[in-house]
């Protein structure tokens, strides 16, 4: 029996459902996610890829919400906002970019965005977070000129938004490496009626080139800005150009003084030097984009992974942060749990795997040896974008691992793994990517999934769980389960 309350005399039942990475559905593609809390709950807006899609942020923007007390348990809020309501894009020809929201001074709620082959930014606007949303305005100047269109002025990308009072401080910019025609981040101050510009863009995030000899060099601005306060200090979160990384600067005021803090997270885990080499990838990386958040307490990083073996089929993950006395946040680890250890009994579905390595690492996907080469595992589903399919490992070929953290493991007596394979060969489970194999569970041809179960005695204690291929052909991995005594 799981939590109740109590409302009146009658008594309702609470689902506080398990924090796992992805927190949307396995069939669900919602990357780029800017999370707010509005009226006791957790919006997360962000642009809507599809599944085997070609190119980036195909579908129209969706909304999940879920209560702060119970952020494991989202909710669909539906379509918020289609790509053929901006005018200029009347056939849908251009795709819906990463958004941000923020609530104006007369309370409503206005969604920002920028369309794939346009240079301006793009208003929409609703009474409550959830939608439907409708068309409002471009961005402009006091002469009506749209900003992205004037001469001098630098491409609009990735807009950010803070509201307080009456102004709205909005953050944008795109800077590849190398390219020194584009400063780095810029911020612009909107007046009341969320359009109109009244104080011009200033840079405060330095591209790569202007970032040499700073604390910015190596992880300077490349895209994804998004800005959140918290403690009188404004934190601007971006996408720097290493890619696969979320860093992160801080300053006393919205306009400028941003001081480099650091990497929030890394989907590929680049960095983290607690079990494993800092400079070791545990799973394939690529662009990411996201924001911070409180949630009853406790603050959150928001970023999202590749899956399918491309960039454009990307998911939402979530983990927990913490700050330091003096404003610092060190860099979160990716897991499967969202930073909060999982009952170490049950059935886990594959896809929840936060680390996929093979013989061959490789760092990013589309890489030199990135995730379309076929030695590399990959997390995808069956049937077509949209239909309620749930993901799963592919291509587990000798030597290849899925990894999922963190599990509390008490009184662990046997593990199963439900396969599907062209294979012949063992899967060694064990508690860490590089250690001993603690048993062996056979697997071979099979055409259907099918569960094969061996004993085992997994120490008590919080233990990662790493799942290897040993043998020929390539299996495919739907889920593994845990029985204890």
């Amino acid at each position: 029996m799981g939590p109740f309350c109590r409302i009146g005399k009658e008594v309702e039942f609470v689902s506080k459902k398990p924090m796992m990475n992805p927190y949307l559905p396995s069939w669900e593609y919602v990357p780029d996610g800017e999370p707010y809390v509005f009226d006791g709950r957790v919006y997360v807006y962000g642009s809507h890829d599809r599944y085997n899609g070609w190119v980036f942020c195909q579908n129209d923007y969706v909304c999940w919400s879920a209560p702060v007390d119970d952020p494991g348990n989202w909710r669909y809020e539906g379509v918020i906002y289609r790509k053929e309501q901006d005018p200029l894009n009347p056939d849908g020809r251009m795709c819906l970019y990463a958004p941000d929201v923020t609530v104006g001074p007369d309370g409503r709620y206005y969604l920002y965005y920028v369309l794939d082959k346009v240079s301006v930014v793009s208003v929409a606007v609703c009474d409550t977070p959830a939608g439907p949303y409708e068309f409002y305005g471009y961005v402009h100047d006091k002469n009506g000129v749209r900003l992205g269109e004037r001469a001098g002025d630098e491409p609009q990308f990735d807009p950010g938004v803070l509201t307080e009072g009456d102004r709205t401080c909005l953050y944008t910019g795109f800077c590849h490496p190398m390219d020194d025609s584009r400063h780095g981040a810029m911020m612009t101050v909107l007046d009341k009626d969320m359009l109109t510009v009244i104080e011009e863009p200033v840079f405060v995030v330095p591209s790569e080139p202007y970032a040499k000899g700073t604390a910015y060099e190596g992880h300077s601005f490349f895209e994804a800005s998004s800005i959140r306060k918290k403690d009188g200090l404004y934190y601007f979160v971006y996408s720097s150009i290493r890619s696969c990384e979320l860093c992160y600067a801080v300053s006393d005021r919205p306009d400028g003084g941003f001081k480099y803090g650091g990497v929030l997270v890394s989907n590929n885990d680049i960095g983290i030097d607690s079990y494993k080499p800092a400079g070791k990838p545990m799973c394939y990386g690529g662009n990411t984009h996201g924001s911070i958040i409180e949630i009853d307490g406790q603050w959150y990083v928001f970023y999202h992974r590749q899956t399918n073996g491309t960039q454009f089929s990307r998911q939402g993950c979530m983990e927990r942060i913490f700050f330091r006395p003096d404003g610092s946040i060190p860099q979160a680890e990716i897991t499967s749990c969202c930073g909060v250890p999982l009952p170490g009994k049950g059935e886990y579905a594959g896809y929840l795997a936060c680390h996929l390595t093979a013989r061959d690492e490789a760092d990013f996907v589309n890489g030199i040896s990135g995730w379309m080469d076929c030695r590399f595992p990959k997390i995808m589903q069956d049937g077509n974008d949209g239909e309620e399919c749930e993901g799963y490992i592919s291509n587990l070929r000798d030597g290849a691992s899925a990894g999922f953290k963190y599990f509390t493991c008490r009184g662990v007596s046997a593990v199963s793994v439900t396969t599907r394979c062209y294979a012949k060969g063992f899967i060694a489970v064990k508690t860490a990517w590089d250690g001993a194999a603690l048993c062996r569970i056979p697997v071979e041809y099979t055409n259907i999934w099918t569960k094969n179960t061996v004993p085992v005695r997994i120490p008590d204690g919080i233990h990662a769980l790493y799942f290897t291929f040993e043998g020929e052909g390539a299996v495919s991995l739907k889920s593994f389960e845990l029985h204890t005594d």
